[in-house]
């Protein structure tokens, strides 16, 4: 210890040389004291490797993302901060410390689990093939594979050390989580996102470890018969709805695939088409999964002003996109995400919030008038099922997979939205069915566009054709 109440590794080092000098004469070390040793010993370790590394700020954020994954159980990542904790013990001295027990074979391993560790998250992390996600709910685990969120069999012994854990990651992130602040997310270049509240915002502090886990970025690959998303049919479906450029909504729960089948779809896209992305969080990447692509990602932030994804739109825009692909329709972005729609970017894409296809021109008219001005819900309405929502895709978890459970033409007749279903998922068949045709002008433009893909798998039965249909 200094004069001035703080921890200083050169001190303490010379405190343990002389108390090893003198261990056969001296009193033992009491457990109260070895144990404090070690949590002055871990902080010094802990602030030591949240120092800023590298010469360049590209080597300053290739390390913290090396802290990063290393806390999140990344191999090489975890030796390579045990070799900076150990040369760290080795600079200063240290050893041993008198009268702290220990299971781990070093010091450095013991400091490593503490400042590092993810107790036993540890576990789990083990078993990582098909881990999508981690759920920490006070002292409770969940493991999520395949989309379903089952409790794991291990839990923590205490919040402290869910707690410990948050503060590893948020000190390595130059973030925080206090009082004054109770929440933190931590992005990894890899797609790895994880999220974590603290008492007082939560009931109990939470902790969620969402893993990248999509590697699938072909339309083909969903459909083979381990992944079963879509079939052959709906394959060729989709990809005349991409030549005829329809304008396309996703909706659907958390970890139902969206993701994945926007991915798929962009990845069938001529590398030449000029894309523009804009997120809230990076979770597309797809200049890293798609290095050859003409694509511009935008990382819209709310909270800045000069950076919100209004901003962001208004300079898409002016970059001569072909297509836009949107995250998540949200209140600040309806309205230009539907300008944007009817003014020339056909074959846009994007997600949205809602239970079912048939509420989506409702559900986004209504965030387009909470900006106040006044417009006629109806006629909005009507302008958005015709030119934004014009095919919808519903995915969801379906006979324990992620399936496309409605593929859907979306439009306006007879004053209201229709949505007439080109292919819907049978649970109890455990197959897809082709309820109605498309309608004529929807037909008609793919013909034109597709003809190839279209006609070799819809060919409708006469009944289905009958009576009246939107034009």
């Amino acid at each position: 210890m200094r004069g001035d109440g703080r921890f200083s590794p050169s001190a303490f080092s010379a405190k343990l040389l002389a108390v090893e000098s003198v261990a056969d004469t001296a009193a033992p070390v009491t457990e109260q004291d070895a144990q404090r040793d070690f949590n002055r010993l871990s902080e010094d370790v802990r602030a030591y490797l949240a120092l800023p590394r590298g010469e360049t700020e590209e080597e300053r954020r290739e390390y913290n993302e090396s802290l990063n994954r290393a806390v999140l159980g990344y191999t090489y990542d975890r030796e390579r901060i045990l070799a900076v904790i150990a040369d760290r013990l080795l600079r200063q001295r240290i050893h041993e410390l008198p009268g702290y027990q220990h299971p781990y074979s070093t010091l450095a391993e013991a400091l490593f689990a503490e400042v590092i560790g993810m107790s036993v998250l540890e576990l789990v992390l083990q078993k990582r093939e098909g881990l999508e996600e981690i759920q920490v709910v006070g002292t409770r685990i969940f493991e999520v594979r395949v989309g379903r969120s089952v409790p794991s069999q291990y839990a923590f012994e205490s919040l402290r050390e869910v707690e410990r854990i948050q503060q590893n990651l948020v000190l390595y992130n130059n973030d925080r989580i206090n009082p004054r602040k109770r929440w933190a997310e931590v992005m990894l270049r890899d797609g790895t996102r994880v999220t974590m509240t603290g008492h007082g915002f939560t009931a109990q502090p939470t902790l969620t470890l969402r893993f990248y886990t999509v590697r699938r970025f072909q339309l083909e690959q969903l459909g083979r018969a381990e992944l079963g998303t879509i079939n052959e049919r709906i394959r060729r479906m989709l990809l005349a709805i991409l030549e005829a450029r329809f304008n396309v909504v996703v909706i659907g729960p958390t970890n139902s695939g969206k993701t994945n089948l926007i991915k798929a779809l962009i990845g069938e896209l001529p590398d030449e088409e000029r894309i523009v992305t804009i997120e809230g969080r990076h979770e597309l990447m797809l200049k890293r999964d798609f290095p050859t692509k003409n694509v511009i990602e935008y990382e819209a932030d709310e909270e800045d002003v000069m950076h919100r994804s209004s901003q962001a739109f208004k300079l898409a825009l002016r970059q001569s996109p072909q297509r836009i692909i949107h995250a998540e329709i949200r209140d600040e972005d309806a309205n230009i995400y539907v300008r944007a729609c009817t003014r020339g970017h056909a074959g846009s894409m994007t997600t949205l919030h809602a239970n079912m296809l048939e509420d989506v021109p409702e559900a986004i008219a209504d965030m387009c008038m909470l900006d106040g001005r006044g417009m006629d819900p109806e006629r909005l309405t009507k302008r958005i099922a015709e030119y934004v929502t014009q095919i919808g895709i519903e995915m969801r978890i379906a006979s324990g997979r992620r399936r496309l459970v409605r593929l859907a033409e979306m439009g306006w007749a007879g004053g209201e939205v229709f949505v007439r279903d080109w292919a819907v998922f049978d649970e109890e068949l455990g197959d897809w069915r082709y309820p109605q045709a498309p309608s004529a002008s929807a037909r008609a433009r793919l013909m034109e566009a597709s003809a190839e893909h279209w006609s070799s798998v819809w060919q409708p039965e006469p009944e289905r054709m009958r009576g009246a249909e939107p034009k």
